[in-house]
């Protein structure tokens, strides 16, 4: 079996850190560890790590930074470029690709050489562009999100608010697969050494509501006295949180992380009593986050903000509990119960660990995608 994996958003490096580099990665070693070839097709991606020893590279060019216009042009160019760098590499037995905008001619690809393609959807990206950077020929953007819907044998969404986003652009039936995660990454076992350590994993962006959770310390700390935050990630709020934390008279009480490589993220997860993922109440929410997969697979319970579908997703295994977004009291009330039982807490992480490792590995996750595809399945893994 061989398969062409094409991601073409300039913002994703294929090799890199961030969540959305992550679920890449994810999704090619499920694929290798299924005996597939797979060739990569990616802006600059650099060297395989390790983990995907194997994987063929095909790199495309990045589009510019600076003037929207410019960059939309040569996202534009890339995109008629890319059946030319697919027919020279193939010929291949299925195409999977990760949704960009501007991009339609991998799906358009496939469709014209009578090969199964995958879509794969994970944020209502004009939407979110819009919303957040603003869109550069948004017609045009508009104009490839439907005709790479519409040419997709199978269009699959984390989310059902990404299902919608897509259905509403032309995909027929799509299917909401959720986020998985490696359980081998995370066998340490949390300590639970003292003091008490909330934690976040992410990206420091304003959906991810950091600034609830750091308003949320000083009544944490105000019943559990050595409470404590662990923030593993960096982005644009991280000078502004930092700040907001010396003018509390906590910054003895918050450790900022930074970036740091997927793999050192384990060990910063088993510093950890609890992991907490807040959202902002009153805004769109569509995502799966990675961040809930991976506290359960570190054996952590955890307290995320009652938006979208998170309460479910953290109580259908028991590892742990959803309060009002926006709410630090209610945060601090959730997370000082944890420190003061202890028992609980741990039940809850280890229920957690148990869900996951069943039902969201990534080669679980990908066994969802592709079930039922006809020309993948007759031809076997291999």
């Amino acid at each position: 079996m061989r398969v062409a994996y094409v991601t073409t958003d300039p913002g994703i490096s294929a090799f890199g850190s961030k969540g959305a580099s992550i679920h890449v990665q994810a999704i090619l070693g499920a694929f290798l560890r299924r005996g597939t070839e797979v060739t990569l097709f990616a802006p600059d991606p650099g060297p395989a790590p390790p983990s995907l020893a194997g994987l063929r590279i095909v790199s495309l060019p990045s589009a510019p930074k600076g003037a929207p216009e410019a960059r939309v042009q040569a996202l534009v160019a890339a995109d008629a470029a890319l059946p030319e760098r697919l027919a020279a590499a193939g010929p291949f037995d299925l195409l999977y690709e990760r949704h960009a905008l501007f991009a339609s001619s991998a799906t358009g690809f496939a469709v014209l050489h009578d090969l199964t393609s995958v879509l794969e959807v994970n944020a209502p990206l004009i939407d979110e562009q819009v919303r957040h950077r603003g869109l550069a020929r948004a017609h045009r953007a508009a104009v490839a999100t439907r005709a790479a819907m519409r040419s997709a044998t199978r269009v699959v969404a984390v989310s059902d608010a990404v299902a919608d986003y897509a259905r509403a652009h032309g995909a027929r039936a799509p299917r909401v697969v959720a986020n998985g995660v490696d359980p081998t990454r995370f066998d340490t076992v949390p300590r639970f050494e003292k003091p008490f350590t909330a934690g976040f994993v992410g990206t420091l962006k304003p959906w991810h509501d950091t600034e609830t959770l750091l308003a949320a310390l000083p009544t944490l700390r105000s019943r559990v006295p050595d409470a404590r935050l662990l923030v593993v990630g960096d982005g644009p709020e991280r000078e502004r949180l930092m700040l907001a934390a010396q003018e509390l008279h906590l910054g003895h009480a918050v450790e900022f992380t930074g970036s740091l490589p997927p793999e050192a993220v384990p060990a910063q997860l088993a510093r950890m009593h609890a992991g907490v993922a807040p959202y902002r109440g009153g805004e769109p929410f569509y995502f799966s986050p990675l961040k809930l997969y991976e506290y359960m697979a570190a054996g952590l319970p955890i307290v995320a903000s009652d938006v979208g579908d998170l309460a479910r997703l953290v109580t259908e295994g028991g590892a742990g509990r959803a309060v009002p977004p926006d709410d630090p009291a209610a945060l601090a009330t959730a997370l000082a119960d944890l420190a003061r039982s202890p028992e609980d807490a741990a039940r809850r992480g280890a229920a957690g660990r148990a869900h996951v490792t069943a039902h969201h590995s990534w080669d679980r996750v990908l066994e969802r995608i592709l079930e039922g595809l006809s020309a993948f399945e007759a031809r076997g893994a291999a």
